[in-house]
């Protein structure tokens, strides 16, 4: 993080990150108290500035319909992964993070750098 400090932090992903560490509860991969400190402290490091809190860019739906026309065919891209894609497009980002296979693939589609 302190390579890259400014990091973007939408609802988006704040909602995407609650229902991820939910769902490690619902497959018994974690524990309910280890959820709940993992959503604490996601919300001690928004209060601390860690993340840069932005409002989600309302022309991303547009932008994310575009990206499924594009992309779609070849790289079976998500609702959800359009989206986050296009929020990073809208925003000017230049990197985009993320551990999931397919949304790197349509990042660097996109031509976003997706090294961390």
């Amino acid at each position: 993080m302190s390579m890259r400090p400014a990091v973007w932090l939408t609802p988006l992903n704040r909602a995407e990150f609650v229902h991820a560490v939910f769902m490690h509860v619902f497959w018994q991969k974690i524990t309910m108290g280890e959820a709940q400190g993992a959503v604490a402290a996601l919300e001690r490091d928004c209060a601390a500035h860690v993340w840069q809190l932005t409002d989600f860019p309302f022309e991303a739906f547009a932008r994310s319909i575009s990206l499924a026309r594009q992309h779609g065919p070849t790289l079976g891209v998500r609702t959800l992964d359009s989206l986050h894609m296009a929020c990073a497009l809208e925003l000017k980002a230049r990197h985009f993070w993320t551990f999931d296979e397919r949304q790197a693939r349509l990042a660097q589609a996109a031509g976003l750098d997706t090294a961390l």
